[in-house]
């Protein structure tokens, strides 16, 4: 675990343990110290998201107002059910996703970010390697379905993509929050109107089970940084026989 600018933000750079165990033999013993979270850290986990509920008499939601004040879901807590929009405006029930088989799951800004354009490139070229390894790739962001329509077009993508417009499931992971004002006029527009409170999510890579149950993460708040490919590899190799 890395400490990033403050404690009250924490980075799971939990694939470096995981690349180390593919080469030194040591991911079990990792990935039986992952599943140990006790009932007492995740209380403490589930407090954090809650502090952004509602402040005192005011009934108004409170967000964090950097990424790096976020406080995500941990590696062994499980992914809340979520439905979300596919490209051509269907609900698809996250929780069935995941039950077909492990999950990539790549949450994103939008696709007029530049460096999730180049992210979502990347993992179009990794997805053959992802698919033979037995997992599926999904990646979701706060673009209403058309925007993924065009963004599967432009791109060529053959994975899925899915629309969160109204961060309601980046809330539930916690890395949800406020825009800075640079964004405030483009998100009504690229998400349709949906993002009321106009939240983004700092961007994430998410290895799950198929009970939804989140075994790898990788959360940076510098949106400019993204997961190397080869990285995921090595994770969803180590992960393999788990799963």
């Amino acid at each position: 675990m890395i400490m990033v600018k403050n404690n009250r933000y924490r980075l799971f750079l939990t694939g470096f343990l995981l690349f180390a165990g593919v080469f030194g033999g040591a991911y079990a013993q990792q990935a039986a110290n992952l599943q140990q979270i006790g009932p007492t850290d995740k209380a403490a986990t589930h407090a954090k998201l809650k502090a952004t509920a509602t402040e005192a008499g005011s009934g108004k939601e409170i967000y964090p107002m950097t990424p790096y004040d976020i406080s995500p879901l941990l590696i062994g807590e499980k992914i809340e059910e979520a439905s979300l929009k596919d490209a051509d405006g269907r609900s698809v029930e996250l929780a069935k996703v995941f039950d077909n088989k492990p999950t990539v799951l790549v949450m994103y800004r939008g696709g007029w970010c530049p460096y999730c354009s180049k992210q979502l490139s990347s993992l179009q070229e990794l997805e053959p390697e992802l698919i033979a390894l037995g997992y599926q790739l999904v990646a979701v962001s706060t673009d209403a379905p058309e925007q993924l329509r065009t963004t599967l077009e432009k791109k060529e993508l053959k994975y899925t993509l899915l629309s969160d417009a109204d961060l309601s499931f980046a809330r539930s992971l916690g890395i949800a929050y406020k825009a800075p004002k640079e964004y405030l006029q483009l998100l009504p527009t690229s998400t349709g109107g949906m993002d009321k409170d106009l939240l983004l999510p700092v961007p994430a890579v998410y290895i799950v089970d198929k009970t939804g149950c989140i075994q790898f993460e990788y959360i940076n708040p510098d949106s400019r940084r993204r997961l190397n490919g080869d990285l995921l590899k090595a994770a969803a190799l180590s992960l393999k026989p788990f799963l």
